[in-house]
């Protein structure tokens, strides 16, 4: 968890401004959420290896011998924790005001989230998500508008040549079935799938056989990591997803990811829309049940967002299954990308003046610039001017002015700072 001086800070707001500025015009409405919910809720497993991660808080009133009485089961110590996620939060409130709400509604939550990761470069206990969700929309459609709105966000941060790569986890689970993987144990196969990028076909097939995962299926598998592909470009469409799986793809999940990307390219009036199929996209979330997506970016070989359909979650709190999905901008990650700029431009300047300047004349003057527009601040005039006009201009300030007895708007001399 971190503090931030004040630079760090109007940064972040800035990045943030553009990023609701963006989800906004593509017709999404923000809503807030608490930043705790019931424990049993967050540990319902749907939140994957997150759930373990949770901060959870001790039931109120409890005296330490009933602290220990419950020392062997965490759901009589705890009845409340931070949220993991803000994707659960909202499963939890379309189902708490789904009357209040439109047929399809599209939600923005752009807040903090807290998990008790292991502190280092990238991983923090406590980091801003901003998430876009559409509810109640089973159709390409929905997952179209997540990705041109997100593209488009991007795009107006200055990070233009995002692309977005993209399964369905109907694909995966049929190409491992297909294969010859046990439904018991496709979820660790998954977890080493997800490794290929880092440890080549070779090292996944070495680590199923490890995991004593079945013989025939590992070599089925690894016989189609290794193939013959021949080298040529395919756009993201129906011959680019059907020659990256096995033969014999069920219809209805490709034609749903060719729908996605029709639809993109009519938004975006692109012929060669930036989505890019990967078979081998897993995203760890336990919740997600079809398609699959993260944002890349040239520039760093990390995804920065990502997300997918989770069409069975809602149900679990609604009692009656709602169509959902949604993406998330790795906003920590992708603030470091963002170039600094002038908050709009707007005037920024500090009023350097002398000791005997009335309190009275300081503050007409301040109120006078403000009336302009401007954001001023205060400073009282020290011997070495240069630390503290650098201070300056590290948070922002663009101009200064030195203020005298006496002194008026018309007077001041401003002088921009470098």
């Amino acid at each position: 968890m971190r503090d931030f001086l004040p630079a760090d800070k109007a940064r972040r707001e800035r990045v943030l401004a553009v990023i609701r500025e963006r989800y906004r015009v593509h017709g999404f409405d923000e809503i807030e959420t608490p930043v705790v919910e019931e424990y049993a809720r967050l540990h319902s497993g749907i939140g994957g290896d997150n759930e373990k991660l949770a901060f959870n808080i001790l039931k109120r009133g409890m005296d330490a011998d009933a602290v220990r009485a419950a020392a062997d089961d965490q759901s009589a110590l705890t009845d409340l924790g931070l949220r993991y996620d803000l994707t659960v939060p909202l499963a939890r409130f379309y189902a708490s005001n789904r009357a209040s709400l439109p047929t399809v509604f599209r939600s923005i939550q752009i807040a903090p989230v807290w998990r008790a990761e292991r502190p280092q470069k990238g991983r923090y206990r406590q980091f801003v998500q901003c998430d876009i969700d559409i509810i109640g929309d089973a159709s390409a459609r929905a997952e179209a508008e997540l990705v041109v709105a997100t593209l488009d966000t991007v795009d107006a941060l200055g990070l233009e040549g995002g692309s977005v790569r993209i399964n369905d986890r109907r694909a995966l689970d049929w190409m491992l079935e297909s294969f010859g993987f046990t439904q018991d144990e496709r979820p660790g196969v998954l977890i080493t799938v997800d490794k290929l990028d880092k440890i080549g076909p070779d090292g996944v097939a070495a680590e199923l056989r490890r995991r004593g995962a079945t013989p025939a299926a590992v070599d089925a598998f690894e016989a189609f990591l290794t193939r013959p592909v021949t080298l040529e470009y395919n756009p993201y469409g129906e011959r680019q997803i059907r020659k990256a799986l096995p033969q014999g793809a069920p219809h209805d999940v490709v034609a749903h990811l060719v729908g996605i990307g029709e639809a993109v390219a009519a938004s975006r009036a692109e012929v060669d829309v930036p989505l890019v199929f990967d078979p081998f996209l897993v995203r760890g979330m336990g919740y997600y049940t079809g398609t699959i997506f993260e944002l890349a970016h040239p520039s760093v070989s990390y995804s920065l967002g990502g997300g997918g359909r989770y069409d069975g979650m809602i149900g679990r709190f609604l009692g009656q299954e709602v169509p959902a999905v949604g993406f998330s901008i790795g906003f920590e990650r992708i603030v470091d990308l963002v170039e600094a700029a002038d908050a709009h431009g707007a005037a920024a300047i500090v009023l350097v003046h002398d000791r005997d300047v009335p309190v009275g004349e300081l503050l007409a003057l301040k109120a006078a610039l403000v009336a302009e527009g401007s954001r001023v601040r205060l400073e009282q005039r020290t011997k070495n001017l240069k630390p503290l006009l650098e201070r300056a201009a590290s948070d922002g300030y663009t101009s200064f002015a030195t203020v005298s007895a006496g002194a008026t708007r018309d007077a001041l001399e401003v002088k921009q700072l470098s």
